[in-house]
């Protein structure tokens, strides 16, 4: 199986984990201008990006070590593209959650870092 199909299997994978926990997948892969989210949802009152990360192993470090600060700041930008479009959504609370998985198990790590906003 290539990257891209693991890719997309273990979105999938984790957007079944966050639906079964009540969380309203409203986007998959959404890509702009600004970059790429995994998933977008709403957690009750919030409006969440999930970034998902896959190791097949910890081996080499957890998978939510792989949202570094640059990544971290690209989700933020595509958030606020995603906001602006979408009016009535950026009227909830904003949340930027990490899905880390291998092959032993799914954490949900809820506010895994704050906005970055771009500074201007």
């Amino acid at each position: 199986m290539n990257k891209r199909a693991l890719g997309s299997e273990m979105e999938a994978g984790a957007a079944e984990f966050l639906q079964s926990r009540g969380v309203k997948i409203i986007e998959k892969n959404l890509r702009c201008r600004a970059g790429e989210v995994d998933l977008v949802g709403i957690d009750r009152d919030c409006l969440v990006f999930f970034e998902v990360k896959w190791r097949r192993s910890t081996y080499s470090g957890d998978p939510s070590e792989a949202v570094d600060f640059r990544k971290q700041a690209r989700i933020c930008r595509v958030s606020d593209h995603y906001r602006m479009m979408h009016q009535k959504l950026a009227l909830l609370q904003l949340r930027f959650d990490v899905i880390a998985m291998d092959e032993k198990e799914i954490k949900w790590i809820k506010n895994a870092f704050d906005y970055i906003g771009s500074g201007f």
